[in-house]
């Protein structure tokens, strides 16, 4: 009873300390005495948290550039979405990506874009970077999806970009037709047949392009293939691939190559022409991915891919998409919207402030 008393006693004297010298005016409610001050006046602009403010692109600035009243908006690299999931072979809802992805991207912002690995802000780089929104698509009738997907991915890159020379421009200039540099496009799957319209688009405007797939399914098959697809299309597809001039690298090359050497193996397979960049979200592993139509076990890791991605700074990207992104997990939008972040920090065209050692010997693997 006395070591309870003498507690209590040591709690209250203690109190009553915290209490000398205190201002009960400090308490009085906030504003009590002052005039009315409008919000500006009093704590200056009206900022969005990364968890607020209208839902863009890492809270970029947000245009409807197809608006005709917006035809002379320029800008130098758009986020563009295309929700449009009507060529689905399994498990439909990625016309729900562009939302998915742009949500994920929520705790990106022009302020806080810095990564240690790239060694700067790309959002910082005096370029005029936005999200141009989504392409309003109809799902019933593909055909005119289709029309419609081309229709707005060329009336943006027909644009010329407001900078015309410095880092990545000159070199992209130079290998379109008429000379100039045009808007590079971050595109937000969307299935993966938004693809087709937006290389036709872009083969107005540069000719022959070089396209870095990253999947785990080929995607290139004619629709009528589908019905035939328990014989030997496969093998035919992997073919007609190599045919056509395409190099396959499986994810088990990664055991041998390492990310590294992926890279510099794409490297030298594209060379100096134009590269579009396409990146089907299913290539990641699903235990880091399964928001996805068809996902398949033992892809990649998501620091694989950016690894990846990083290695393939300085080639002519021209444009890029994220795809097949089926938005029921938060998980695969977050890998979504980071993965797009790489692909920008490509387009600015600065060296990554980690510089990746491509191994002199081959057969030997950089551990991640």
């Amino acid at each position: 009873m006395r070591l309870t008393t003498c507690a209590l006693l040591a709690i209250t004297f203690t109190d009553a300390q915290a209490h000398l010298g205190h201002n009960e005016n400090s308490q009085s409610p906030l504003g009590s005495g002052e005039g009315f001050k409008t919000w500006a006046d009093k704590y200056g602009s009206q900022f969005d948290m990364s968890f607020s403010g209208p839902l863009s692109f890492a809270h970029l600035p947000y245009t409807k550039c197809l608006e005709a009243e917006n035809e002379r908006h320029l800008f130098d690299i758009a986020i563009l979405g295309m929700p449009f999931d009507s060529a689905v072979s399994y498990r439909p809802g990625a016309r729900f990506g562009p939302y998915g992805i742009r949500s994920g991207s929520r705790r990106i912002s022009p302020t806080r874009g810095y990564t240690t690995a790239w060694g700067y802000n790309p959002y910082k780089q005096d370029m005029v970077i936005q999200d141009c929104g989504d392409v309003p698509i109809v799902p019933f009738d593909m055909q005119h999806a289709m029309d419609q997907m081309q229709t707005a991915y060329s009336t943006l890159i027909k644009r010329e970009a407001p900078t015309q020379s410095g880092l990545t421009f000159d070199s992209i200039a130079k290998l379109a037709n008429d000379g100039k540099a045009h808007p590079r496009i971050i595109t937000l799957g969307g299935d993966h047949a938004i693809i087709l319209p937006i290389l036709r688009s872009l083969h107005e405007v540069y000719g022959e392009i070089a396209v870095v797939h990253f999947d785990s399914h080929l995607d290139t098959w004619p629709v009528l293939g589908y019905y035939g697809i328990n014989d030997s299309s496969g093998i035919q597809d992997i073919e007609h691939d190599q045919d056509v001039g395409f190099s396959m690298i499986t994810t088990d090359d990664i055991d041998q190559l390492g990310a590294d050497g992926i890279a510099h193996k794409i490297r030298e397979h594209v060379g100096d022409k134009p590269v579009y960049l396409s990146l089907d979200i299913d290539v990641i592993d699903p235990a880091l991915a399964p928001a996805t139509g068809t996902p398949e076990p033992g892809g990649w890791t998501t620091r694989e891919v950016k690894r990846i991605l990083r290695g393939l700074t300085g080639l002519n990207v021209i444009g890029a998409d994220v795809v097949e992104v089926a938005p029921a997990s938060e998980t695969t939008a977050l890998v979504a919207a980071d993965i797009i972040h790489e692909m920008l920090s490509i387009m600015i065209g600065k060296e990554p402030a980690i510089v990746q050692r491509v191994d002199k010997k081959p057969g030997t693997r950089v551990e991640l």
